[in-house]
């Protein structure tokens, strides 16, 4: 027979698993399906979480598991791969292992893959001294000497920002050109102290496991010992596209159009973190979690006790 749940939740992540712990709060028969991808996953620590900075992501995730399970919640280690909306405004939802289960209400929480640049060395490094975000990574590398590797002329934004973090920055064009740099471009990056290379990076110098330089594609090196990279978003957007969920282009992916407690265009069914847009931190994450599982269960209040007033009125 196939389980039914009052919400399923699909991705484990801070997202989901806050979503989960407001609802199994609420007393809500829930299952959250986890497959085990969490965008952080490359991190040592993440910071920015007011009492938990410095956290290792593996250990607050498992500390999110816990919590849930002290409520009834169930999770399974599994993936969605299919979802179909019923007659009735409910859900079946495929998991990759072969069982189908049935929701009420959906929270998507399947947040988003990072492609890095195809620099070699780069993925091997990513989450150590190759990182994306000042605000996760800017304090414990402040100081060093910074690379930024540029792969759209945005990337000048992202050397502009590491700037508050290090007064030793270079922007490596890489794939960008020269004349793709707009005249306010050159100017802030010239207030800015941001020394502009020019030409292909073709790899990274490491000694002893440490980045110690970027090499170019003329053969010539440069001294850095942190590069921040500026990864692709590839948005998790398969379930979205199956349910005919409005989606958004923005300039890093495609997202579900949603409201502001996440509610997408799909009755029924909210978002939460990553999967609503690229830059949703761990603590933004469990704050839209936790907003879409108090405005899901709100719902499904009022929607039965609308449906017992209209049985003792027939």
């Amino acid at each position: 027979m196939t389980e039914t749940y009052e919400a399923v939740v699909i991705g484990g992540g801070a997202a989901g698993l806050s979503a989960a712990l407001v609802l199994g709060r609420a007393r809500r028969r829930t299952l959250v399906v986890d497959a085990g991808e969490p965008r952080n996953a490359p991190a040592a620590h993440m910071q920015g979480y007011l009492t938990r900075d410095g956290m290792p992501p593996a250990e607050f995730l498992a500390e999110g598991r816990r919590e849930i399970e002290g409520y009834g919640v169930e999770l399974v280690r599994d993936r969605a791969v299919d979802v179909v909306r019923d007659d009735a405004g409910e859900f079946d939802v495929a998991l990759a292992t072969g069982p189908t289960v049935h929701a009420r209400r959906l929270v998507v929480t399947t947040g988003l893959a990072d492609e890095l640049p195809s620099v070699p060395g780069v993925a091997e490094r990513f989450g150590r001294d190759v990182v994306h975000c000042p605000y996760c990574h800017g304090w414990e590398v402040r100081d060093e000497a910074f690379g930024v590797l540029a792969t759209t002329p945005m990337s000048v934004h992202q050397a502009l920002m590491v700037s508050q973090w290090s007064k030793d920055v270079t922007l490596f064009l890489h794939t960008v050109g020269e004349d793709e740099l707009s005249d306010e471009d050159r100017r802030r990056l010239a207030a800015a102290g941001v020394a502009v290379v020019p030409g292909e990076v073709a790899g990274l110098v490491v000694d002893g496991d440490r980045l110690t330089g970027v090499r170019l594609a003329d053969g010539t090196a440069h001294d850095r010992s942190v590069l921040f990279v500026a990864p692709r978003a590839v948005p998790r957007t398969g379930l979205f596209e199956r349910l005919g969920a409005e989606l958004r282009e923005t300039p890093f992916g495609t997202y579900p159009v949603v409201d502001e407690t996440g509610l997408t265009t799909v009755p029924g069914v909210w978002a939460a973190g990553n999967a609503i847009g690229f830059a949703e931190q761990v603590v933004n994450a469990a704050s839209g979690g936790y907003r879409a599982a108090a405005t899901l269960n709100g719902e499904l209040l009022l929607a039965d006790l609308d449906a017992a007033v209209e049985r003792g009125q027939n």
